[in-house]
């Protein structure tokens, strides 16, 4: 008979790298709630995070880009009423918020307002970008800060952005200092040359898309702690007929196909595709926590429920075969 894995024990926290806070196994990613595609309302994202406290996830991450502010302001007001020292919180710098022009460029976030993202490595735009992102989350503290998307600013990023926030770090300004990107080749560099405490992958470790496991042995060597987003591949991972989204964007019909195939593979056993996907994830042992996205309470459970299916160990090897 094949061995069933019991249910992640997800909700104990675990040191995220040799120096970074303790976090608990599923974190909350916020895009969702900043308009990530449509329209989300203040309530909804207000009972999105409640419940998500209410599952036991006790670790947010935002970003000035999610919704262009509107993220980190709902994600603000929805744990005000937290004890701060109950939760650990991440946001990103590299993109300032400014004005926004009369021509605004295209962007996956619906009902932004009035501000828009521009890239900003600098050690003064890092620095106001952290201020700027405190205010909007009413918080004196952030515990992890990563370097956003810098793949066309990877020296900029070297010679300014990391060297701020390293500095910040030893003042006991922030806990953690990290990079998050949807590319695994610049991460793997800033590995080897920076003295980081932790990288976010979005992406490029799925079912669908194995591209970051040289990265993740290279954290695990390095005791690099790892925050895996995008594990349902922005939905088609969860269901590829109702949520046919690759990266993104429409999924093309070759992602659709093999997303099919695993589907099919997981239901002869009984198991969603979607707790297959953040299973597999989950169980790498270099990953410490996995972001899960919501924009509903209903989402949140869902979420809780692929995480607590057990799981057949043989899925699997059926599944990478």
């Amino acid at each position: 008979m094949a061995e069933v894995s019991a249910p992640h024990d997800w909700s104990t926290p675990r040191p995220l790298g040799a120096r970074g806070p303790a976090v608990t196994g599923l974190g909350f990613g916020c895009a969702p709630i900043g308009n990530l595609f449509s329209g989300v309302s203040d309530a909804d994202a207000n009972a999105t995070v409640d419940a998500a406290w209410d599952a036991g996830i006790r670790y947010f991450d935002t970003a000035p880009l999610y919704g262009h502010g509107v993220s980190e302001t709902r994600l603000g007001r929805a744990l005000k009423a937290r004890s701060r020292s109950d939760y650990v919180l991440s946001t990103k710098v590299g993109r300032v918020l400014r004005p926004a022009g009369t021509t605004r460029p295209a962007t996956v976030f619906a009902d932004v307002g009035d501000l828009e993202p521009e890239f900003d490595f600098s050690r003064d735009g890092i620095r106001r970008s952290l201020e700027e992102s405190l205010v909007r989350l009413g918080t004196d503290r952030v515990d992890i800060v990563l370097v956003h998307d810098p793949d066309d600013h990877e020296d900029e990023a070297l010679r300014n952005a990391f060297p701020t926030l390293l500095r910040l770090r030893d003042e006991g300004v922030v806990r953690a200092v990290g990079c998050g990107m949807n590319q695994t080749a610049m991460l793997e560099r800033f590995v080897a040359r920076v003295d980081l405490d932790c990288v976010l992958l979005a992406g490029r470790y799925s079912l669908l898309d194995r591209s970051g496991a040289d990265l993740l042995s290279q954290c695990a060597q390095r005791k690099v702690g790892v925050i895996l987003g995008g594990v349902f591949n922005t939905g088609v991972l969860i269901d590829p007929g109702a949520h046919p989204t690759y990266d993104y964007a429409a999924a093309p019909d070759v992602v659709i196909e093999r997303a099919r195939r695993l589907e099919a593979v997981c239901a002869a056993r009984g198991i969603s595709l979607g707790a297959a996907a953040l299973q597999f994830a989950m169980r790498h042992p270099a990953v410490t926590t996995v972001l899960v996205g919501a924009r509903y309470a209903a989402e949140v459970d869902l979420d809780i429920a692929f995480a607590a299916s057990p799981v057949d160990d043989a899925l699997f090897a059926d599944l990478l075969d």
